[in-house]
């Protein structure tokens, strides 16, 4: 996946818009103004952090090398993971959803109908 798939990606989903909040190479995504996704453009391989579950990040930390706790972010809530030949596109879909998802779950019921 490179990092225009996972831009298009992202912004496929409900709600979602992107912006250059922080500096010109981190590309944040976000759902009705929540944060779920950030990608560096100009990281080879790509690299992103996304929310996951506390218990998940861990498990995850475990089984694969790319992923790593968030970093500059709350170790506890986010992982960054690094695009190589241990994650494939499928599962980096996987964690995207699974960030998109915990940040929806979140969401005021006024701003879940936003979304319908």
């Amino acid at each position: 996946m490179n990092i225009e798939e996972l831009r298009i990606y992202c912004l496929s989903k409900k709600g979602v818009s992107d912006s250059f909040p922080f500096n010109e190479t981190a590309l944040t995504f976000k759902v009705l103004n929540k944060m779920f996704l950030i990608a560096i453009i100009d990281s080879k391989p790509v690299n992103f952090s996304g929310k996951c579950n506390p218990e998940k990040a861990i498990e995850y930390r475990e089984l694969y090398q790319s992923i790593t706790p968030g970093y500059h972010l709350s170790k506890k809530h986010w992982n960054t993971i690094e695009m190589n030949e241990d994650i494939s596109t499928e599962f980096a879909k996987e964690l995207i959803d699974h960030s998109y998802d915990l940040v929806v779950a979140g969401l005021t019921k006024k701003q879940k109908l936003e979304l319908e």
